[in-house]
């Protein structure tokens, strides 16, 4: 490995001296590309410079420099939806420059899944790369109406979803807790409502989705399988506006508007289900006075403090709260969770060639529940808390260069579990799981490097490091994992260090105007990891650090594509393969005991895996009839000397066939259609094969490690939106959507269980719990 890294570094310095060495540029152009209408920053919009035939893109606060020789040059600043606008600039010193673009006032096409230019599926350096527009998730057919970003995100080659209805997902074969989830850099530990049904997204507060399934760039770590950084709305600088729904399950608002106008702006988004309120037309008083709810509050406020300064806080509030009041012969029980999240950002340029932004993060996820009863009762509480702080940089060297680099540290706190009895009599003691504590660090250095027209390279590399800090209880396990004893250390000790280099490489060979071909790899490490039975996850789901007894998992992806569109880029098509090593990956023993057990790390037996396969996807982004297909064909397999007798087994997340099919049809300005259809081979699992009585007990013997499948799922969704009828002088917009989750009622397995033949108990059958039969919903929404 250090010989990789060495060669790594060799490569990477000499390609930064040849360019170095090519440099005659003196001046820059920079600046902030915005939204005319509403001073939105555009991230991703694109900036053409004609006499070199390249030019670059603003990043993710929209800001772009570019560096050239002194002399006469023609611009063009282009975002898709919005009025290029090109100009003539004589450079001959540096100049500051902000655009603000104007949209087209032609209708967009409904189905639009990427905010670039119509050829950046070939030309973008980017690949293993899915970029969401908002109206694209809009358009989807949503279980019971609600617009949902990750459910969308599942439709794509290489991510499928954990379960049925859950918004849990897997990429490329890798666990749910492989995912690191930002919104505006803060880590989302458990992005699901209602037990997993919904995200934790409200869609109107989103400006931009973003999943890397491999090619992570090198300012993120922590995660194995992918990245999914949401950025929020940075909130209208030009005038007062709102929009909202009224769905099935739940209703939404927004409002955003100027502070101070063209220089402080905010934004607040809030949204609540019902169910609970539908609860109280029961004619049963027990369900009556059941509460079942969840919200969430989006909240930014955007302030530019000066030619070079920007300041951004935003915060994320979401809880779920169940509380049933229960009856004579059942004791009220209660339970609650949720994420709350905070940034605080400061851009501020150095000098027009070198951007910066300091973050202030914090992230926290508790969840609670109990049960009120002087005998029965009890509570149980936990808690995971995030302190992080970002210093990240963009070196804008040449027209050719971009260098990043930065450093990063989080300062993690976990409590696993404290629960204790409650109540005068009750029979539970207290028990409490020891809690701890680790700081995450991290330094990184890349370059997006233009070697010419035809051909480009990314690389870079990353130094993680990950200590765990006292106070801490560590169990010491003999070969069996029994406890022998334990050791203690104290407030504030150093007590164990993980570190490594991840390696980040990827490139772009343009074979013509229509068509490239690009590769990547990349090396990850993870060190906090979810203990959790269940595939699908559950709120009660544990965060662990990695610890002397748990090593940090590594994976080593490798992937090249083949990108081509057709019909005057109309059609785009694209062929990945890709090829995952993973080693350390967590699982458990037969029946493990992971709930409120402090010796849980005797509870775990690690794995290698590997995962390869093949993704396909043709999409069509222009014209009437607009969607896209993707199949994804993989296998994902483990092997652990501790499960299965040593022999190779499927990985819980291990999908055969994988197929999503969405479209969508603008009948005309008002009326518009859509339909996904999604296909995916069944999850592994282990049953029982047979049983045996001992001491005139009957015990099951089960089949090797998910030797068998759940049955293949498959279902339909269909959507009818109306809009009504628009002008430019019109202030109250709206629409409504029809839509119909699983049109033909197929029953999809959600679990299935055995139970003893009614004639013959020696006979055991099986029995399929699903979830969701056929489901309509309406939805209103509206905007002014």
């Amino acid at each position: 490995m250090k010989k990789i890294i060495t060669l790594f570094c060799c490569l990477a310095f000499s390609l930064f001296l040849y360019a170095e060495n090519s440099v005659t540029q003196k001046y820059s152009i920079s600046g902030y590309i915005k939204d005319a209408e509403n001073g939105e920053a555009l991230l991703g919009a694109t900036i053409y410079v004609q006499e070199i035939m390249g030019g670059t893109t603003s990043n993710l606060y929209g800001y772009y420099a570019i560096t050239l020789s002194p002399g006469v040059y023609n611009l063009t600043f282009s975002f898709i939806g919005y009025r290029d606008i090109e100009m003539e600039v004589d450079l001959m010193n540096h100049i500051k420059m902000d655009i603000e673009l104007e949209r087209k006032r032609e209708i967009l096409q409904p189905i639009v899944v990427t905010d670039q230019s119509s050829n950046a599926h070939v030309t973008s350096s980017e690949m293993s790369v899915i970029k969401l527009d908002i109206k694209t998730i809009e358009r989807v057919p949503a279980l019971m109406g609600e617009v949902d970003i990750i459910k969308t995100l599942q439709l794509l080659p290489g991510v499928q979803a954990s379960g049925e209805g859950a918004s849990g997902f897997s990429v490329r074969g890798g666990s749910k807790d492989q995912n690191l989830i930002l919104i505006d850099e803060a880590i989302v530990y458990n992005a699901s409502h209602l037990m997993g049904f919904f995200s934790v997204f409200n869609n109107d507060a989103i400006k931009e989705v973003k999943l890397y399934k491999g090619d992570i760039p090198a300012m993120y770590g922590g995660r194995l399988s992918s990245l999914l950084d949401i950025r929020q709305k940075d909130g209208n600088m030009k005038t007062f506006t709102g929009k909202g729904g009224i769905g099935t399950i739940a209703s939404r608002f927004t409002f955003e508007g100027p502070i101070i106008k063209d220089n402080a702006s905010f934004i607040v988004a809030g949204r609540r289900s019902y169910a609970d309120l539908f609860l109280k037309l029961s004619p049963r008083e027990a369900l009556r006075n059941n509460i079942l709810y969840f919200y969430d509050l989006n909240t930014k406020i955007n302030l530019i403090a000066g030619e070079n300064d920007r300041l951004f806080a935003s915060a994320y509030l979401g809880r779920d709260i169940v509380s049933l009041k229960g009856d004579e012969n059942t004791p009220p029980f209660k339970m609650g969770w949720g994420n709350k999240t905070f940034t605080l950002r400061w851009n501020h340029l150095f000098g027009p060639n070198l951007f910066s932004n300091f973050s202030l993060i914090y992230s926290n996820y508790d969840y609670a529940l109990g049960i009120e009863d002087d005998i029965q009762g009890f509570e149980w509480v936990s808690d995971l808390e995030d302190f992080a702080v970002k210093a990240d940089f963009g070196y804008y060297y040449n027209s050719n260069i971009i260098l990043r680099f930065g450093v990063q540290s989080i300062y993690h706190t976990f409590l696993p579990g404290f629960a204790r009895g409650r109540g005068q009599e009750t029979i539970f003691k207290e028990l409490k799981v020891p809690g701890s504590k680790a700081i995450e660090s991290g330094a990184y250095i890349s370059s997006e490097h233009k070697i010419s027209t035809l051909f480009s390279i990314d690389y870079g590399i990353r130094f993680s490091l990950f200590q765990n800090i006292g106070p801490g209880t560590i169990y010491n396990f003999d070969k069996n994992f029994n406890a022998l004893d334990s050791t203690r250390y104290k407030e504030g000790a150093l007590f164990n260090t993980y570190s490594g280099w991840e390696p980040r490489i990827s490139f772009k060979l343009m074979i013509d105007e229509y068509s490239s071909i690009k590769g990547s790899y990349n090396r990850t490490m993870q060190f906090i990891h979810l203990a959790s039975n269940s595939t699908i996850g559950t709120p009660l789901d544990i965060w662990l650090p990695s610890s002397p007894n748990i090593a940090p998992q590594t994976s080593d992806q490798v992937a090249v594509g083949y990108f081509r569109n057709l019909f005057e880029n109309r059609l785009e098509t694209s062929v990945e393969l890709y090829y995952k090593m993973m080693e350390n990956q967590i699982d458990f023993k037969d029946h493990a005991n992971l709930m409120l057990n402090p010796k849980i790390e005797g509870e775990i037996r690690v794995a290698e895996a590997t995962s390869f396969g093949i993704e396909l996807l043709i999409r069509k982004q222009l014209g009437k009839f607009t969607g896209w297909i993707g199949y994804t064909l993989s296998k994902t397999e483990r092997r652990s000397p501790w499960i299965n007798n040593g022999k190779v087994y499927y990985s819980p997340f291990d999908r055969t066939h994988d197929l999503s099919v969405v479209a969508n049809y603008q009948l005309n300005d008002q009326w518009s259609f859509g339909a996904t259809w999604v296909f995916a081979t069944g999850a592994p699992v282990t049953f029982p094969t047979g049983r045996f009585e001992y001491e005139g007990m009957l015990v099951p013997v089960y089949s090797d490690r998910n030797s068998y499948r759940m049955p293949d799922y498959h279902r339909l969704d269909i959507a009818v939106t109306r809009d009504g009828k628009k002008s430019e002088d019109k202030k109250w917009n709206s629409s409504w959507t029809f839509s119909v989750y699983n049109l033909y009622n197929r029953h999809n397995a959600f679990s299935i269980y055995f139970v003893e033949n009614e004639n013959d108990p020696n006979i055991l059958e099986a029995e399929m719990i699903y979830l969701f039969p056929i489901i309509p919903a309406i939805t209103y929404n509206f905007n002014f």
